[in-house]
């Protein structure tokens, strides 16, 4: 079947490790969209952070951001689509974080939230391209805000993984708990996942799950791959990710997504 809407995450996927888009993958999204066909970018970034990208593209429908947590159009700024963290489960898991001595941080209202500006915090910065709103006490800003994602950014990948663990065993299905980047530990509330964010838009323009592709390299974008009608790992994927995918793509240094564009759209 014709593919009619094609979802990109950022990181690893599109980005290359300079974090731009390079010419022939800016070349093939362009030809995709005079074509007609819908491209839409996924990721766990937060919308500020996602919608230069969007622009450079010309992406001109709403944008998955937070890991589906929130879905805003790039032109009107209208939400689609918000699940926030239930407030007292952000309360425990930033407790948990916080006991355990790591770095997290949360975000409100498409803001960075720290009460502690790490050596990882500036590290995450300087790949999120935006500044930080430092507060005294971070847990206690969740009596009048709604956290759209708790992140922890953890050294060790033993430790995030067993951290990872942990929390899935205290809070099963009621929380969505996954990893972005080996060190990156993300918490969402469990109806925000790239798969159900990419349905909202599928919807929103009544196009079919067969028509659907879906580009991605890592944990966050199982549900994304495995939901849409064509499903792409890069080259650089995790081993899981391939594994789900109908379709191994180059990596994200060689263009990985240009490759797929062409061999399924073009």
């Amino acid at each position: 079947m014709k593919v009619k809407l094609v979802a990109i995450d950022l990181d690893d996927t599109l980005l290359n490790p300079g974090l731009e888009i390079s010419p022939g993958c800016a070349a093939a999204i362009r030809a995709v969209r005079e074509k007609g066909i819908l491209v839409t970018l996924a990721t766990g970034r937060m919308y500020r952070s996602a919608l230069p990208y969007a622009l450079q593209l010309g992406v001109d429908i709403p944008l998955i951001t937070y890991q589906g947590a929130l879905v805003q159009s790039s032109l009107s700024e209208d939400i689609l689509y918000y699940k926030p963290v239930p407030r007292q489960a952000a309360r425990e898991v930033m407790s948990i974080f916080k006991d355990m001595g790591v770095h997290y941080h949360t975000y409100f209202q498409d803001d960075l939230y720290m009460d502690t500006l790490t050596p990882e915090g500036m590290s995450y910065l300087e790949l999120a391209g935006v500044r930080p709103v430092i507060v005294n006490d971070l847990i206690e800003t969740l009596q009048y805000e709604e956290s759209i994602k708790i992140m922890a950014i953890i050294k060790n990948e033993t430790q995030v993984e067993r951290t990872e663990q942990i929390l899935k065993n205290i809070y099963g299905t009621s929380l969505n708990i996954t990893r972005s980047k080996p060190h990156f530990l993300e918490i969402m509330n469990c109806k925000a996942n790239k798969a159900i964010a990419l349905q909202v838009i599928a919807r929103h323009y009544n196009i079919d799950r067969s028509e659907v592709l879906a580009v991605g390299d890592s944990y966050n974008d199982l549900e994304m791959i495995q939901w849409a009608g064509i499903g792409v790992a890069m080259g650089n994927a995790r081993k899981r990710v391939k594994e789900v995918a109908d379709f191994v793509t180059l990596t994200n240094e060689e263009e990985g997504v240009a490759e797929a564009l062409y061999k399924y759209v073009l």
